[in-house]
């Protein structure tokens, strides 16, 4: 617990928000924003973030309240509704007139220009004095960074995301062992399919549910050894996964497993939101997704039937020919970055950080993903139960949209089931094993021109030769149009790219 001697220590005084704003009448609107301080003085800190709710909460609710007193900051909190935001971060921008924090949503062109000219504060040279903001993940820090320089804190989510769902109460009757290699996966694939894993005397079942989303694929393809995206191509450069063999060896995986009947046959065109009816209905055994699918299936089974209970487990990914290997997620959902325009010496900045540093403090996490408790929950043991009082949970609802997660998530947590607990394993366990893609930091003209043009190329090559319809000559057709689309000219320009990084 974070004791409030701990958060004074080197805190900063800053401008009261609006709501305060009489207390401090003598100053002007024109000494708040220009930094100046007179004996008494506040500086305001301004924050524009989304709200991915019906409503903000009020300006004097008291967790904000309790925020203020605890950082010893004065916040004021800008809200744009998510569904305008990008266009609101846009017009902000081209104003010049920003705020001093900024949560941005991602790597959108209108953010790369303004970070490379200038417009918000290069981080990587202070993160180190502070003690929370110096242990970011290397890997999701390179991931947000842009020309491989840090713009802005990320917004952790977790890296090692990914993970296999499968039907136990399967498994258990047809007495198999949870697979742990790509070969044991294939095996229970083809039980799944061939051996009534349900029991009802029917051919009604198969392996592994898929749809048009490319997600499961590219995430087994590393399980095969091919790289996340973009691999060592043996001269010190970058190389397209489709380029490398091991890309080819998952490809005839996946086609033999469709010619076999293991997977859907209509993946290629089924919607991803119908993707758990198949396997809560009691007729796929198997998705490859992330591995918090597995609590959702969980929740839908149970709610189908409440005594179905331990049908659901969720694993790691498959050991294959280079062991074990998993694609991470990006790590990071947006960031937050720090203006120049209102953050304009070195000494204000380093204030915003340790404010920013501050928000990772577990009591600081749990005040703003949580709220207070007896208000928004109260503890049960090493849990909580949070209230079901809207105008309550009005007062915290969007502010964990300026939380990072750094070092890692430390909000109180509900109650666990036994899935979303082994969830949480895989997850951690995942960490360990994560593929980074080492193209994630460039940011290329040519795929801002061509890359939804290049990517239908080799997705539509990739489902061609699964289903059939092409064989390796015509997947090297695809990559020899690919080429010739934009597809050399994107490769000479990442490699130039990344050799400018290292």
């Amino acid at each position: 617990m974070v004791h409030m001697n701990a958060f004074k220590k080197g805190a900063w005084l800053l401008s009261a928000s609006l709501v305060l704003g009489t207390v401090l009448g003598a100053c002007s609107t024109e000494s708040k924003q220009s930094g100046a301080s007179g004996a008494g003085a506040k500086q305001q800190l301004t924050v524009m973030l989304p709200n991915f709710e019906a409503e903000n909460p009020p300006a004097n609710s008291p967790v904000i309240q309790k925020l203020e007193e605890l950082t010893q900051v004065d916040v004021d909190l800008q809200w744009v509704p998510s569904s305008s935001y990008e266009d609101k971060f846009n017009i902000t921008l081209a104003s010049g007139k920003l705020p001093q924090i900024m949560v941005v949503l991602g790597k959108s062109p209108s953010f790369i220009n303004a970070a490379r000219t200038g417009a918000f504060w290069e981080l990587d040279p202070y993160l180190k004095d502070y003690p929370n903001l110096s242990k970011m993940n290397d890997i999701i820090k390179n991931n947000a960074s842009i020309d491989g320089k840090t713009y802005g804190i990320y917004r952790a989510r977790a890296l090692g995301r990914n993970g296999v769902t499968i039907r136990k109460d399967w498994l258990e009757k047809l007495g198999l062992q949870e697979p742990k290699t790509i070969e044991e996966f294939y095996n229970v694939l083809k039980a799944f399919t061939k051996d009534d894993p349900d029991g009802n005397g029917k051919d009604d079942t198969y392996g592994l549910v898929a749809s048009k989303f490319t997600g499961p694929w590219d995430n087994m393809q590393i399980w095969f050894g091919a790289p996340n995206k973009w691999g060592d191509d043996g001269k010190g450069g970058l190389m397209p996964a489709h380029e490398t063999p091991e890309y080819m060896e998952a490809l005839k995986f996946f086609r033999q497993i469709y010619s076999e009947g293991l997977v859907n046959k209509d993946f290629a065109v089924m919607d991803p939101t119908k993707l758990p009816d198949p396997f809560v209905n009691g007729k796929a055994g198997v998705m490859v997704d992330v591995a918090d699918n597995a609590q959702r299936m969980d929740q839908k089974i149970l709610e189908k039937d409440p005594n179905a209970t331990g049908r659901v487990d969720v694993l790691q990914a498959m050991e294959g020919p280079k062991g074990l290997r998993d694609m991470p997620t990006s790590g990071y959902s947006g960031m937050i970055a720090i203006s120049k325009s209102s953050v304009k010496t070195e000494e204000e900045l380093k204030k915003v950080l340790h404010f920013l540093d501050q928000l990772n403090e577990p009591e600081l996490q749990a005040l703003l993903g949580n709220g207070i408790e007896g208000k928004q929950y109260e503890k049960k043991g090493d849990y909580v139960l949070p209230t079901t009082d809207k105008l309550a949970l009005r007062d915290v609802q969007g502010l964990n949209q300026i939380l990072m997660f750094i070092p890692e998530d430390k909000t109180l947590r509900v109650e666990p089931t036994p899935v979303r607990e082994k969830v949480a394993q895989v997850q951690k366990a995942n960490e360990q094993i994560v593929v980074a893609n080492p193209g994630e930091p460039l940011i290329s003209d040519v795929y801002a021109q061509k890359g939804p043009q290049l990517d239908n190329i080799i997705n539509d090559a990739r489902i061609k030769y699964i289903v059939g319809q092409i064989d390796e000559k015509g997947f090297a057709d695809a990559v020899a149009l690919w080429k010739s689309s934009g597809g050399d000219e994107y490769v000479k320009e990442i490699n130039e790219l990344y050799a400018a990084l290292k």
